[in-house]
């Protein structure tokens, strides 16, 4: 069996709720889940982000936008600076810091890629969708996309990987399951890292009468495979890349409201309402299997409790004014907490990932190598500024290069024949046609979103109000005074 590299990622999705992250908590919480079934500090960390501001300063985005990012970009170096210190003390090989490489965000659905060797991390690329009231990205996803290469002896090109990262909102409430069926479609054939305008005018688009096999249709059909493969490869589920997509995709565990005296998930094993028993009504599970979403993901084990609606009890007062020395709003690790009873708690925050296909495991001398291994799968504590809990997973990602992942000939022959028995993989066929009017969309919503944001912040404050009746008063002043 021939040994493949691995990469060694961490991915972490989390909905804000809007506010800001106490940084000390949050890089303790990050530290702990670090070490957690490893010993080392991951190579790529990528943060997903839901409710990551208000709404106004999303919208508006820029440096308005900057300090929500930078509180995230500090968790992660306060939790890497304690790794690397407490692999000093026990003498073992020191880590190297994290380098933010990139930041993106869609409303207020954002996404951060951290790398210990930023000039590993080549070809970026960015994208996103808006899919809220009036496609605006009050709900939506961005994606980031990158080759990753290791350097062997003599600073040559040993390995490389392509990685697809996408973060996602869907849309929330038990009742909307079929908006968020939707919410995934809009993600297949809008979330695009390239324009698709450029491929809409090729001949390849239009069908083909299978009159004759002459070398004109034989030509045709060749440019069109030739398209399909090109909107294919600008689409999240490129061949040759791999996939991860993490959120707040908003799944719950029925289509309605909790009844007066429901039984709710508990977290004690004895329990009969012990919270493994609810996973049966996981609506993601359910979907996944019948077809409707997350099209070809796999999911690792789900061995922590349902990360959403969670109310956060009030903190013990001390005892005497000495307990207050330090005790500042919210600075705690631990926050006691029970389930809001007027939505059923879910599975809502989730990562899931495109597994090794089949054509790379069949592969002579290929096999179980070619495997994504997880390390962790988990949640990290409650926190007071969120009714969510953040989700994680770490894993080793075989470093298979993008002409190793994509599908052979053969290999789409048998997929694609009447005889397979399984959905055809979206590495071969995607789930739904891409949407050649996604880009120009998305920048006509953007011009109502700025606007919207600036209007919102400035009717938000008084000083906000003062400075645009004040523009306002000078811009009519000096109208009139040109048109006398």
């Amino acid at each position: 069996m021939n040994d493949i590299p691995t990469l060694d990622v961490f991915i972490l999705t989390f909905n804000a709720a809007k506010h800001h992250i106490n940084i000390p908590v949050f890089a303790r919480h990050l530290y702990n889940a670090f070490g957690q079934n490893a010993s080392r500090l991951p190579e790529l960390v990528v943060i997903s982000l839901q409710e990551m501001s208000p709404m106004a300063q999303a919208f508006i985005g820029s440096y308005v936008l900057g300090p929500y990012f930078q509180r995230y970009e500090s968790a992660v170096n306060l939790a890497a600076a304690k790794f690397v210190a407490e692999e000093e003390r026990q003498h073992r090989p020191k880590d190297r810091p994290y380098t933010l490489v990139m930041t993106r965000n869609v409303g207020m659905t954002g996404i951060m890629l951290f790398a210990r060797e930023p000039s590993a991390v080549r070809n970026l690329q960015a994208a996103e969708v808006g899919f809220g009231a009036g496609d605006m990205a009050n709900k939506g996803a961005v994606g980031l996309r990158a080759l990753y290469e290791k350097q062997g002896a003599g600073g040559r090109v040993s390995a490389s990987t392509e990685l697809t990262f996408v973060s996602a909102h869907l849309e929330a409430m038990e009742w909307n399951l079929d908006r968020r069926n939707k919410n995934w479609e809009s993600i297949v054939s809008g979330l695009l890292f390239e324009d698709p305008k450029k491929f809409a005018g090729r001949p390849s688009l239009h069908p083909t009468l299978h009159g004759s096999e002459g070398p004109d249709e034989e030509q045709s059909l060749l440019r069109r495979d030739s398209t399909e493969k090109a909107l294919q490869d600008i689409s999240i589920y490129k061949p040759g890349s791999h996939l991860f997509v993490a959120g707040d995709l908003n799944y719950r565990l029925s289509k309605t409201s909790p009844a007066p005296g429901s039984v709710f998930p508990e977290t004690d094993p004895e329990s009969p309402s012990y919270y493994p028993n609810f996973l049966a009504r996981d609506q993601l599970t359910a979907e996944k299997a019948a077809g409707r979403t997350l099209h070809g993901l796999s999911e690792a084990a789900i061995e922590f409790p349902p990360t959403y609606k969670l109310d956060a009890l009030p903190k013990s007062k001390p005892r005497t004014e000495l307990g207050r020395i330090g005790d500042e709003e919210d600075d705690v690790d631990e926050v006691k907490w029970s389930w809001a009873r007027h939505r059923w708690p879910g599975w809502c925050d989730r990562i899931l990932f495109l597994d090794i296909p089949w054509w790379v495991r069949d592969r002579e001398g290929v096999g179980e190598a070619a495997k994504m291994k997880i390390t962790t799968y988990d949640a990290l504590p409650a926190v007071r500024s969120s009714d969510h809990r953040a989700v994680f997973l770490r894993l080793d990602v075989p470093m298979l290069d993008p002409d190793s992942l994509a599908p052979t000939e053969s290999a789409c022959e048998r997929e694609r024949s009447a005889a397979w028995d399984e959905p055809v993989n979206p590495r071969i066929k995607l789930p739904y046609s891409v949407d050649f009017r996604s880009w120009d969309h998305r920048a006509m919503v953007k011009k109502w979103e700025s606007t919207i944001g600036w209007s919102m912040l400035i009717s938000q404050s008084k000083q906000g109000i003062m400075v645009f009746f004040t523009v306002l008063l000078v811009g009519l002043g000096a109208w009139w005074y040109r048109s006398r």
